[in-house]
């Protein structure tokens, strides 16, 4: 079995491939025309049987969210394994050399939209949060109280920078999202307008942008089977999102409800009058801690100070296997692997990846079997790492 990075002359194969794993119109399927080059910040791994493609991984290049600090993410995509070849443990190799690669790129996190959960628990992986999407009636957004001082009105191509802000502004105060930027995110300003039917903003009195909504009109107007589709909803103030919430409320008379891309508790469900807040559709997200003394440096973590040892055991790709000191203070936190670690709290790969997400306490991971040791930097650990709601608004 051979392992090696696709080229263009392997598009036919894994489009093939790709089509058969996650679905097509009926066959004979129409193969697209192969690109001319390959994409930047993208590489895809096949296993070959011979010269026969048989199974695929494809790695996105992102920088995520967490813990106040900007970590370079592999995200896992197009994961398809050939049926014939499935049960022989290809996924092993070929995680080993895309993780391996991404490794050499710095990036010490990777996260993947997992089909089956159990297959990339055995690789590191765990469940630490969902992208969602949620209904809402239309006509409930007329009880949400009005703004003060803030006003909704279209977005411009000049508009999009100050959106960007907005955006990033939200995403640095969470666990998760991606930044959005690099060569996976290289729509322009124009593109990033006129893909949409609309791009609607909150401003305040000094004509500031607090708040987006970037939206699609959908088909019909009938009230009781059309739909808002709302891709993205993100604002700075709770006026900000009232205003944008009352402004998708005017669609009530041929939109009956908002379909809203979204992801854990979000804050704009907090001005809503109402509960309801119905999930329609939901995309489990995995995490997996590749590199941990890369992933925990460089956090912001005011007002804790400690040293804490502790290891990472059971790691069947055997990159994040060690043991560790992290120091926290007044700076940037520091992690280091230490061929001195002693008698420390171990985590299991899943284990580290819960806790570094915030999604688990230490206790919790000690009663499920993800935490062993001494329990002398539980407290810590919960409160360095579980201080951020938890957010995914992509999709990949």
């Amino acid at each position: 079995m051979e392992i090696r990075l696709l080229t263009l002359d392997d598009h036919v194969a894994s489009f093939r491939l790709g089509a058969e794993a996650f679905g097509s119109p009926p066959y004979p399927v129409e193969v697209p025309p192969a690109p001319t080059s390959l994409p930047v910040g993208r590489e895809v791994w096949g296993a070959f049987d011979g010269d026969t493609l048989v199974a695929r991984v494809a790695a996105h290049s992102y920088e995520s969210w967490w813990h106040g600090a900007r970590v370079p993410t592999c995200g896992i995509a197009g994961v398809a394994v050939a049926p014939e070849a499935r049960g022989q443990g290809l996924l092993l190799p070929l995680f080993e050399a895309t993780l391996g690669a991404a490794a050499e790129r710095g990036e010490a996190l990777s996260t993947l939209f997992p089909t089956a959960n159990g297959i990339y628990r055995s690789l590191g992986y765990e469940l630490v949060s969902s992208y969602d999407t949620v209904v809402v009636p239309t006509a409930e957004l007329a009880g949400v109280r009005p703004p003060g001082g803030v006003r909704t009105r279209r977005a411009t191509v000049a508009d999009v920078p100050a959106l960007k802000a907005v955006y990033d502004a939200w995403a640095a105060a969470q666990n998760g999202p991606l930044t959005r930027t690099g060569p996976r995110f290289a729509t322009t300003d124009q593109e990033l307008v006129d893909g949409v039917t609309a791009v609607s903003l909150a401003v305040d009195e000094q004509n500031a942008v607090v708040g987006y909504a970037i939206w699609d009109r959908g088909e019909g107007y009938d009230p009781t089977t059309a739909a808002l589709e709302v891709h993205d909803l993100v604002a700075v103030s709770a006026d900000g999102y009232r205003a944008l919430w009352r402004m998708l409320g005017t669609h009530t008379s041929v939109a009956g409800r908002i379909r809203l891309d979204t992801s854990g508790e979000d804050p704009a469900r907090l001005v809503l009058p109402t509960a309801t807040w119905d999930v329609v559709g939901r995309h489990p997200y995995m995490l997996r801690v590749s590199d941990p003394a890369a992933a925990l440096t460089g956090l912001v973590s005011p007002g804790i100070h400690a040293e804490i040892g502790f290891a990472v055991a059971g790691d069947r790709l055997r990159t994040a296997d060690d043991a560790y000191v992290l120091t926290v203070g007044d700076d940037p936190s520091v992690c280091e692997r230490t061929t001195d670690g002693g008698d420390v709290a171990t985590f299991t790969p899943q284990g580290l990846a819960l806790a570094y997400a915030g999604a688990q306490s230490c206790a919790n991971l000690r009663m499920t079997g993800h935490l062993s040791g001494p329990t002398t930097h539980d407290a810590a650990l919960d409160a360095l790492l579980g201080r951020r709601p938890l957010h995914i608004r992509d999709y990949f």
